[in-house]
């Protein structure tokens, strides 16, 4: 996997130590730059959230005589030597990991740790990949405050596949799925008051293992969830039973490298469908027919040798229906522009097409993943398109115009000052203050400001490099990360949350792809419904939203695929909000008031006419059957529309003015 790279002709300036080869030799280190000798002394026993121990290291030590933020980094122009560093607390029998990294930019690594004064940390380099010398700097700068903790709490787990977070039973308490093997898996269900039971399944062989990626959602809308494996030779889905005490293995014949797997309703046909990254060739999905999974191929990332790495499903141009985004790497042989990343717009048909180029989203970056929400809450999905290495530059933070375009916020964003890379990149409300923040690189939380500017917690986490999903392990309202053997469970603070849990009945069953909307003394914060975000991992379907100090949810809305709107009025804060389709339809929302316009003619069937009062401008217009499905969105020109393509019956008409102010009033279609 490494290779040992040349070293490089030291330069004139550097500040010059020799590293010792035990703990209790270790060199004491101050700011500048040192030069690490041939790695040669007493490996550590532990190599934190690395992995496999390293059989030799180099030993040094930071005294803080303040509290600082200390980075150390082999990032050094020139030199091109694999490093791996980790930094420990406590003393030389008693070592605890406080940071760690490998390969933070190309083959360099670099680690920032809060350093409280009068404290002692070992900073030790091993020699995987590399036991050769090398520079490495020792840099200060001022103290950034923790604007979170978490507490470490062990959890059962099984086998090397527990990366995934989701309700499994159908109580919209976020469960535990570890993969055993081939024939195993374990669910640690959450109980009511806090615990896990642990229950084992056996389950016909699926000849493959979640290597790559892992996703979940109910494609046979029986209530409980079902996943679907991405590995390096191709899918199998694990289909739950329909009283969810057992799965079926459905092993797929075609064999590929998959990378990232999603559940979506690609048809909109209420049924979900999957969609899985081919890392070599253009993307599949599994087109859900009701009984079976049917293979298709192209039409969403045709790049002939693939290099498809990440996909999320956004609706980023708020038209109603989801679209495509895809993180791209030149891994898998994908050649020169198989890095480029993709924005396929769905154009509402059941085909895609790519604009990224016309959005300024074909971004050239070695990214794996992109961390997509409203960063800003002004109602539209914007992206923190996330580095796996710094080929191709830095990290972007890309803010959403409403026009179709993108903006890079990049500079002064703080990621134009973070060269550490990763596989993974989450968007949620850690802290519930109303901005979402991002789980990347560094093993911290960039905490958003709600500005496009992000700021890193003081204190990095121990943080497993690969799985890391999330969700509410302990029904509190604070969102939690699965490590692993632990879990970092949120210790919170006295920020306010809701959580909304969706049941779809004309919509897929978890409400996959539906956005919901809450309203209050912050404006309005929005969340798309999604199955597989980051790289690899399966996090929560329920919609998380941190409130911070406001006492009051004016107002929910959810637009379920299905076109049906449910609005909620006067939502308690500190509460998890159920809701069914259909329960709460939105023609409740608009005012019924024929003395503001007039239709004619009333029933028609073609072009109906538009006459206003009260200088009531109509500029879009909305029609909903009586179920409360949308059935009809059209701009209003010249104040008349075309209902032509409506079956005959009753709906509700809501026509909104510039200032989005509606009214509704019922038309006939003969």
């Amino acid at each position: 996997m490494r290779k040992k790279l040349s070293f490089f002709v030291l330069l004139s300036n550097i500040t010059w130590g020799i590293a010792q080869l035990t703990c209790a030799s270790a060199v004491n280190l101050t700011v500048g730059t040192y030069t690490a000798p041939a790695v040669t002394g007493t490996p550590p026993s532990i190599v934190c959230n690395l992995g496999t121990l390293g059989s030799a290291a180099v030993w040094y030590k930071y005294t803080a005589t303040a509290n600082k933020n200390v980075t150390v980094s082999s990032f050094v122009a020139g030199q091109n030597v694999d490093t791996r560093v980790m930094v420990y607390s406590g003393s030389c029998g008693a070592l605890a990991c406080v940071a760690a990294n490998d390969d933070s930019s190309g083959t360099s690594s670099q680690v920032t740790f809060g350093a409280v004064a009068g404290n002692t940390y070992y900073v030790v380099f091993d020699n995987r990949w590399s036991s050769l010398g090398f520079n490495f700097n020792v840099t200060e700068s001022a103290p950034v405050i923790n604007r979170l903790s978490f507490v470490s709490q062990p959890v059962t787990v099984a086998g090397s596949y527990n990366n995934c977070v989701v309700d499994m039973n159908g109580d919209y308490l976020d469960d535990i799925v570890s993969v055993v093997n081939n024939t195993q898996i374990v669910i640690s269900y959450q109980k009511q008051g806090g615990g896990f039971n642990d229950v084992t399944y056996t389950i016909p062989n699926t000849t493959v293992l979640p290597s790559w990626s892992i996703a979940a959602g109910d494609y046979d809308n029986n209530g409980f969830n079902d996943l679907v494996y991405g590995s390096g030779s191709g899918i199998a889905f694990l289909k739950a039973s329909a009283d969810g005490t057992a799965f079926i293995a459905d092993r797929k014949p075609q064999s590929f490298l998959v990378q990232r797997t999603n559940f979506i309703d690609i048809n909109n046909d209420g049924k979900l469908d999957a969609f899985i990254c081919d890392d070599n060739a253009p993307n599949r999905y599994y087109m859900n027919d009701g009984t079976n999974m049917n293979h298709n191929q192209g039409g969403m990332g045709d790049f002939p040798s693939g290099g498809n790495y990440g996909s999320i499903w956004i609706d980023y141009d708020n038209d109603g229906d989801m679209d495509l985004y895809i993180a791209k790497c030149s891994g898998g042989g994908s050649g020169p522009g198989g890095n480029i990343d993709e924005l396929h717009r769905n154009n509402g048909n059941g085909t895609f097409t790519n604009v990224a180029l016309a959005a300024n989203m074909a971004n050239p970056t070695q990214t794996w993943s992109t961390a997509w929400g409203d960063f800003n809450n002004d109602g539209w999905m914007d992206a923190v398109v996330g580095i796996n290495a710094t080929t191709n530059g830095l990290s972007k933070v890309m803010k959403n115009n409403g026009d179709g375009t993108f903006t890079d916020k990049s500079v002064g964003s703080g990621y134009d000052i973070v060269n550490a890379s990763s596989r993974e990149y989450i968007a949620y409300d850690f802290d519930n203050d109303g901005f979402l923040d991002v789980l990347g690189a560094g093993n911290t939380i960039m905490f958003g400001n709600g500005d496009f500017t992000f700021t890193p917690n003081a204190t990095v986490y121990s943080l497993n490099i690969t799985k890391r999903p999330i969700g509410d392990l302990n029904n509190d309202g604070f969102l939690d990360i699965q490590n692993g053997n632990t879990i970092m469970m949120n210790a919170g603070n006295t920020n306010k949350w809701l959580k909304v849990t969706l049941k779809g009945t004309q919509s897929n069953r978890n409400g996959i792809g539906a956005r919901v909307e809450i309203y209050g003394a912050w404006g309005k914060q929005i969340r798309d419904v999604q199955s597989g975000t980051g790289f690899g991992n399966m996090s929560t379907l329920n919609a998380h939203f941190g409130i911070g100090q406001a006492t009051a949810i004016t107002k929910v809305i959810i637009k379920w695929p299905s076109g049906i709107v449910d609005t909620i009025y006067n939502v308690t804060p500190n509460t998890t909000l159920n809701v069914v389709e259909g329960s709460f339809l939105n023609t409740r929302e608009v005012q019924t008031t024929q003395e503001i316009f007039t239709i004619y003619p009333n029933p028609s069937d073609d072009i109906i006419n538009f006459k206003s009062k009260n200088d009531f401008t109509p500029t879009e217009a909305k029609v909903y059957e009586m179920t409360g499905r949308m059935v009809l969105q059209t701009k209003v020109e010249r104040n008349s529309m075309s209902i032509k393509q409506l079956n005959s019956g009753i709906y509700m008409l809501v026509l909104a003015d510039k200032n989005g102010k509606t009214y509704s009033q019922k038309l006939t279609k003969k």
